[in-house]
């Protein structure tokens, strides 16, 4: 048949069809294109038909719905999953299913859509269309069409044993469908073991034939432990936590910064460093001394000393492209899924006592009101002379002083605290919102199940620190700013209209008020915080002016940073664990001309996007985060149904009551129904709810008694 078609009248032949698919990716069509476009009439269009059938079983040909390609080519539209950055910062994208019989799938390059709430970044999947054009590298390029909700293939799961005895896979997400484990496909999993799964592709017909089956890849471990459920968050929210092979092999291969070269050596300058007592990593020092300069009496030179990754993450490295994947470290309560790998956030980059290691630092000169005078810029070669815990150093300016902190009270700590002093009295000049929401830490047993739940002490030493990074942020946002550089600003903007009219009606059932007509600035809200310290209510309307403000972001486009009161503010304390602080780094090498390392042409190019992405991952990372101790918590309490636990109320609706309980921090809801056989009326203004009869109230604030049931 095939040496039939071949030999009639008015066919093309197949080189000319596999041209004509290939120069027409978006136009190629099906059978009918190809005839209309060669010209094919009558019976040669029988003899066309067969002709195309020879060609897709010898593989020069294939459908991709009800177009013909050629063999291995994309089709014009598809959907992709977004994946990473390259060399260059051009989003790379990989199709979103994909035959590996086919071999590795293609990664093409992504040009965002010209329309509005259409932009993609990393983790994105999109509907595209292929472009004729190509990149110099080769690379497909695809322009987004639209950006797509992303449906995940349900790879975590609890095992059940079903009254049949067999197993059955529960999704850790509701919304996915239960799956079968077939007889054989178990790994060894037994009933309550959280799992990993591969779910089994089958064909359309035998999908209709009863639930879809997955196999058991590998068994997590018991779900009530924190390790079950911090994987649980890991794979919800696709948060990359292995690194790749490369990634590795580079962090490995590089070769440590060992002497000063054409840094200036600061060794002899007694930095130190200041974190938690678990801390692995540690990428800031700190140092203080009195100003003797007779035109500022009573002023104070700072210093903050951070590790210089971008000496060792080059832009467009394995590491870089990983460390922009990631966006910044999460944190668990028993482990970190860091941004970078170890070699680097744990040893090359982390300013470990007596040892030496490259910084970037700024000198900051303060006068006796707190005010900043002057900053600059250096990149140095430095050892941090002590490594102190925050309440060993506390301690150690109370008058109990360890053998570490003894060597360095003099010389760095005293100092310190006197420069803590003075900044103190600019801070308060600029009056930055100071809400006070308890942090609540979760302590582990060995076994990985909740120990107890903690609010830490927030000391002096926290406060110092904070303050000494904050004022380091904003001058390399001024010092950029001066030079004309592009840098990712830290902003965060006011509250908007319909959160500040939320808080208005709560703050009238206090019988408080927040100023109307004018511009709000931090010291209004500061106002209300005042106002009910040490009252009962101080938790309550701290948590609610918190939930009132806007979400701080990364944005090239500066307005300035409202929590804090700034002006301008970056991100540049923190580039082991943060993409944003890493960018400063660049930027600010490069605008200094402080040698290697500085931000390229191409990535400054990039930084939109990049600022986008990375706020994107950020709230990925705070959304596991919460959702992990939610679970902990949960777990925790689901022992101990029956007990009772004190209380507050913090919201109030028509359905009953929500409740934070004051130990855990953990969420509850009490039905209406539970209140009592009594009618209860709705003050929705008031945020209260009335007993008809017994005229008992309950409103948002009060402290009750609850029973877990």
């Amino acid at each position: 048949m095939a040496r039939k078609a071949a030999k009639a009248v008015g066919l093309p032949s197949k080189e000319a069809i596999v041209a004509f698919l290939t120069d027409n990716p978006g136009g190629g069509g099906g059978k009918r294109e190809v005839g209309r476009h060669f010209g094919v009439k009558g019976n040669a269009k029988v003899a066309l038909k067969a002709l195309l059938r020879d060609m897709e079983d010898e593989g020069l040909i294939e459908k991709a719905g009800k177009r013909l390609v050629p063999a291995g080519q994309l089709p014009s539209v598809l959907v992709l999953d977004i994946v990473e950055r390259d060399r260059d910062g051009d989003l790379i994208a990989t199709p979103a299913s994909w035959d590996e019989a086919k071999g590795t799938p293609p990664s093409l390059e992504i040009v965002q859509s010209r329309e509005k709430g259409q932009a993609a970044g990393i983790g994105s999947r999109v509907l595209a269309r292929i472009l004729e054009s190509r990149e110099e590298n080769g690379h497909p390029r695809a322009r987004v069409m639209k950006r797509l909700n992303r449906e995940k293939p349900v790879e975590l799961g609890v095992v059940r044993k079903a009254a049949d005895g067999s197993l059955r896979v529960m999704p850790v997400e509701k919304r996915k469908s239960e799956l079968l484990i077939p007889k054989g496909g178990d790994n060894g999993a037994k009933d309550g073991d959280l799992v990993e799964v591969t779910i089994q592709k089958v064909s359309r017909a035998q999908s209709s034939l009863g639930m879809p089956r997955a196999t058991v890849e590998r068994v997590v471990g018991a779900l009530d432990n924190e390790y079950a459920v911090t994987t649980i968050a890991l794979h919800a929210h696709g948060i990359p936590h292995i690194f790749a092979n490369a990634v590795l092999s580079e962090a490995d291969g590089i070769v440590p910064i060992s002497k000063p070269g054409k840094r200036e050596d600061w060794r002899d300058l007694p930095l130190i460093t200041i974190d938690p007592a678990d801390a692995k990593d540690h990428d800031d020092a700190v140092h203080a001394v009195a100003d003797t300069d007779p035109s500022n009496p009573g002023g104070h030179i700072c210093t903050v000393a951070i590790a210089d990754v971008a000496s060792y993450v080059t832009t467009g490295s394995e590491m870089d492209r990983e460390a922009l994947k990631r966006g910044n470290s999460v944190y668990f309560p028993d482990r970190v899924v860091p941004m970078l790998p170890e070699r680097i956030s744990n040893d090359l980059c982390s300013l470990r006592e007596k040892e030496d290691r490259p910084a970037l630092a700024v000198r900051m000169v303060f006068e006796a009101s707190g005010k900043k005078r002057s900053h600059t810029f250096h990149r140095i070669f430095m050892r941090s002379h002590a490594k102190l815990a925050y309440e060993e150093a506390q301690k150690a300016i109370e008058g109990t002083v360890s053998e570490r902190a003894a060597d360095v009270l003099d010389t760095a700590l005293k100092p310190l605290w006197a420069a803590y002093e003075c900044m103190l009295r600019g801070r308060s000049g600029r009056d930055p919102l100071e809400i006070h929401v308890p942090e609540r830490k979760i302590l582990l047993n060995e076994d990985g199940t909740v120990k107890s739940v903690i609010v830490p002490p927030r000391l002096d030493a926290h406060k110092l620190i904070e303050e000494f990074m904050i004022q380091a942020n904003v001058a390399a946002a001024e010092t950029l700013e001066r030079k004309g550089a592009s840098l990712v600003y830290r902003v965060h903007d006011a509250p908007t209209l319909s959160k500040l009219e939320s808080l208005q009606d709560f703050l009238k059932s206090l019988d408080m008020k927040i100023a109307k007509g004018t511009q709000l600035r931090p010291q209004h809200f500061n106002g209300i915080l005042r106002a009910v310290r040490e009252t009962d209510n101080e938790e309550l309307v701290n948590s609610v002016v918190l939930r009132s403000q806007s979400q701080a972001i990364y944005d090239i486009q500066n307005i300035g940073h409202f929590g804090l009161n700034l002006a301008r503010y970056a991100h540049f304390t923190s580039p082991i664990r943060r993409y944003a602080d890493l960018t400063v780094h660049r930027a600010l090498i490069a605008a200094l001309g402080l040698g290697d390392g500085g931000m390229t042409g191409k990535q400054e190019e990039q930084l939109k996007d990049i600022a986008s992405d990375i706020s994107d991952l950020e709230r990925r990372a705070m959304a596991a985060e919460r959702e992990t101790k939610d679970r902990l918590i949960a777990q925790h309490l689901a022992g101990q149904i029956g007990a009772e636990f004190s209380a507050r109320i913090g919201g109030v609706t028509k359905a009953g009551l929500f409740v934070t309980l004051n130990e855990t921090g953990a969420d509850g809801f009490v039905p209406i129904r539970e209140l009592g056989d009594e009618y209860f009326h709705y003050d929705e203004a008031r945020h209260l709810l009335v007993g008809e009869v017994s005229g008992d109230g309950f409103q948002m604030g009060d402290q009750v008694q609850v029973r877990l049931v």
